[in-house]
C-alpha cells in the first residue's frame, strides 16, 4: 500500500474533504454533506491508490530511512485523495441527476 495505514488514513480524510469541496463548488451535483463525505472517502481511497500506481508512488520508506513517510509522499497522498474524492463525488452526482434525482440548486 502507498504509505501503509497512515497513508490510507490521509487519503481517506483528504478524499472526504475533496468530496465536500467539490460538492460546495458544484451544487447541482452535491449529495449533501454526508453523501459528499461518503463518496469522497471511497474516491479518496481508491483514487489515491490508482494515481499512486500510475505515477509509481512507493511506500516512501526508501527516502524516509525506513521509518515512514516523507513530505513528498504525504503531499502526494493529500492531493490524489482530494482529487479522487472530488471526482467520484461528481460522478455519483451526475448519475443521481441522470436517474431523476433532480437538481439541488
Amino acid at each position: 500500500m502507498w504509505g501503509g495505514i497512515i497513508g490510507l488514513i490521509i487519503q481517506l480524510i483528504s478524499g472526504a474533504v475533496g468530496g465536500n469541496i467539490a460538492g460546495s463548488a458544484m451544487k447541482q451535483y452535491s449529495l449533501g454533506t454526508v453523501g459528499n463525505s461518503i463518496a469522497g472517502l471511497i474516491g479518496g481511497g481508491v483514487g489515491a491508490q490508482i494515481i499512486g500506481a500510475l505515477v509509481g508512488g512507493g511506500t516512501g520508506t526508501d527516502l524516509a530511512g525506513g521509518g515512514g513517510l516523507d513530505i513528498g509522499a504525504i503531499v502526494g497522498q493529500i492531493a490524489s485523495g482530494g482529487v479522487g474524492g472530488g471526482v467520484l463525488m461528481v460522478i455519483v452526482g451526475l448519475i443521481k441527476q441522470a436517474m431523476g434525482g433532480g437538481k439541488v440548486a
